[in-house]
């Protein structure tokens, strides 16, 4: 019986971190491109519906930095909207608390730009 007990126990301490993990994340997303950025959407890969524009009233200026939070890990299409007006969807974006800073640069922007105007 006792061994039945301690098994129970070692089980229960290590199946409790799997499940009461934390989901969500803070992804922290810089940019280092010549263009502020306006609009940030996102979209699980799953669906084809943009979520609400994720900086609100900010918006993230060439060199600064913004931190999303209470974000679900998950692989997210990420839509932006430069100064411009400009708009870049970049697919499969995997965000979570675990993965480094976001880091987008002219050449992904750039880039992003021209594919996405190519499938309008």
């Amino acid at each position: 019986m006792l061994r039945l007990t301690v098994f129970a126990v070692l089980s229960s301490a290590l199946l409790t971190p799997a499940f009461g993990a934390e989901t969500d994340a803070a992804v922290a997303i810089t940019n280092q491109s010549s263009w502020d950025l306006h609009h940030l959407f996102l979209s699980s890969v799953d669906e084809q519906e943009w979520g609400p524009d994720q900086l609100g009233e900010a918006l993230i200026a060439s060199g600064e930095s913004f931190t999303l939070h209470g974000i679900p890990c998950d692989a997210y299409d990420v839509r932006l909207v430069d100064e411009d007006g400009d708009e870049c969807v970049v697919e499969a974006v995997a965000l979570c608390a675990d993965e480094d800073a976001w880091v987008i640069d002219n050449s992904d922007l750039l880039g992003c730009q021209a594919a996405t105007e190519d499938e309008e």
